[in-house]
């Protein structure tokens, strides 16, 4: 029996670049005609986990776990190029401010149907891995930075966040003010919408991958 190679973050780069080119010149019947994101996603999840397995020895995450490689601590989210988006847990309001805990690896693919062979292919356009310490959301850290530049005190910051309509209650609130003073967040590159769950925005990643650092442009 051949032992298999433990995972790395380099070596999920690695398999999901070659991943995404095979998977792009993929036709398969199984996916035709579904328009639900949502199965796409798990799709390309439950096939790229199984790529991965060949060649690699690692814990699969599961939605108990919360996200897909627990041992790397690192997500991997699949979203259309039409609306660069997912979810995720919400933990705390903290995570908007000084990112999710862990890193994000994104496909993005742009799915087409053949009428005449009753085929789908996902072209992957985008591979991005965002590290932990970018995946805070944009606009509040560089609105957080311009207080901080600005000489603000907590006053401000309490204000800001009251202004961003930040999920906090007054004690959260106060707390948080005191650690952004204290160690102010680095710069994150999604944008994350308040909700029930946290509501991711890949955009930005996609853009300025390659040219940030933190950013990684996979493919």
């Amino acid at each position: 029996m051949v032992k298999k190679k433990k995972l790395t973050i380099a070596g999920l780069k690695r398999a999901a670049k070659a991943f995404a080119r095979t998977e792009s010149k993929h036709d398969d019947p199984e996916l035709f005609g579904i328009t639900d994101g949502k199965a796409v996603g798990t799709y390309l999840e439950h096939k790229f986990q199984k790529y991965l397995h060949l060649e690699y020895g690692y814990v699969e995450g599961s939605s108990a776990r919360g996200i897909d490689f627990p041992e790397l601590l690192v997500d991997m989210k699949v979203t259309s190029i039409k609306q660069p988006q997912s979810s995720c847990p919400f933990k705390s309001a903290r995570q908007k401010l000084y990112g999710l805990g862990y890193s994000l690896l994104v496909f993005v693919y742009e799915k087409k149907d053949d009428e005449a062979s009753r085929t789908s292919r996902l072209n992957i356009l985008h591979t991005v891995f965002v590290q932990e310490a970018r995946t805070a959301d944009f606009q509040t850290t560089t609105g957080l930075k311009k207080i901080i530049e600005n000489d603000g005190n907590i006053d401000d910051v309490l204000a800001f966040f009251e202004e961003r309509m930040l999920p906090v209650d007054g004690i959260q609130a106060r707390s948080l003010a005191e650690e952004v003073i204290g160690n102010p967040p680095s710069i994150g590159y999604l944008a994350i919408s308040n909700a029930l769950q946290w509501r991711l925005q890949y955009s930005r990643v996609i853009n300025e991958a390659g040219s940030v650092s933190g950013i990684d442009r996979v493919l």
